[in-house]
C-alpha cells in the first residue's frame, strides 16, 4: 500500500509534459531532480573512547569503572559478525573489574552489554517477554529471582529491570539485568556486583543522552 501511494505522489508531483520545441529552438527547462531517500542507519557496535563507551546506533553511553578489564573481544561469539546488518547476535560491551586470571578472593564485578535480533525469539513483543527465557537460565545456574520486574526510567528510556542473587561461599553475587527493545533488537545489561548497592551504582553509568542525535 505504500509503494502504491508513493507512485500517486511521485506522478502528481512530476511538471507537465512540453510541447517539442520548434526547430532551432533550445529549451532551457529541466526536470527537478528527485531528493535521494536517505538510508537506513547501518548496525554500529559502538566504541569507546577516553574511559567511555558510545553507541549512537542505540543511543546510550556507559562510563566505565576506572581500572576495569576490556573483555569485548575476548567474549565476541565466532559466529557473531557485528559488520552484519543486521548482526544477529553480538556483544557490545564486556568490562570486569580484574582480569579472568586474577585470584578470585572476592566477586568479580562486571557489565556485560550485549544485542541479540528480535527474530531469534518469535512471539516475543517486549523487553518484559525477553525475562521469560532469560530466568530460565539463570535460576538454571543456581541464581534466584529477586524482586517483580520494574520499569527504570533512565534519561526518558524505559527500561524493564529483573534482579538476581547466588551465594557463592561467604559472599553472594548480584546480578540485574535491564533489557529494551529498540530497532528490533532486544538490547540488555547485565551488571554484576557484590552487592545491590554496588549494582545501582554501575547502573548510574549508563546514560542515553546519545538517544537524541539516534533519532
Amino acid at each position: 500500500m505504500l509503494s502504491f501511494f508513493g507512485l500517486v505522489l511521485l506522478t502528481v508531483s512530476l511538471p507537465a509534459q512540453q510541447a517539442p520545441p520548434a526547430s532551432g529552438e533550445s529549451s532551457s527547462r529541466h526536470h527537478p531532480k528527485l531528493p535521494k531517500r536517505a538510508s537506513p542507519p547501518v548496525f554500529d557496535p559502538g566504541s569507546i573512547t577516553e574511559g567511555v563507551y558510545a553507541n549512537p546506533y542505540f543511543g546510550f553511553a556507559y562510563k566505565l569503572p576506572f581500572g576495569w578489564v576490556d573483555r569485548t573481544s575476548a567474549m565476541l561469539d565466532d559466529s557473531a559478525d557485528p559488520s552484519k546488518d543486521p548482526a544477529p547476535s553480538v556483544v557490545l560491551l564486556a568490562v570486569f573489574e580484574q582480569p579472568p586470571e586474577a585470584p578470585r578472593e572476592a566477586i568479580n564485578s562486571g557489565v556485560v552489554i550485549a544485542a541479540e535480533s528480535v527474530s531469534a525469539y518469535p512471539g516475543l513483543k517486549t523487553a518484559a517477554d525477553y525475562f521469560g527465557i532469560l530466568t530460565q537460565l539463570t535460576t538454571g545456574k543456581g541464581f534466584k529471582g529477586g524482586n517483580e520486574l520494574s520499569a527504570v526510567n533512565l534519561g526518558g528510556e524505559v527500561l524493564v529491570r529483573g534482579d538476581f542473587s547466588k551465594e557463592m561461599g561467604k559472599a553472594t553475587i548480584h546480578q540485574t539485568a535491564l533489557v529494551v527493545v529498540e530497532k528490533s533488537y532486544v538490547v540488555s545489561f547485565t551488571l554484576i556486583g557484590a552487592s545491590e548497592e554496588e549494582v545501582n551504582r554501575l547502573i548510574e553509568n549508563l546514560s542515553f543522552s546519545l538517544k537524541k542525535l539516534a533519532r
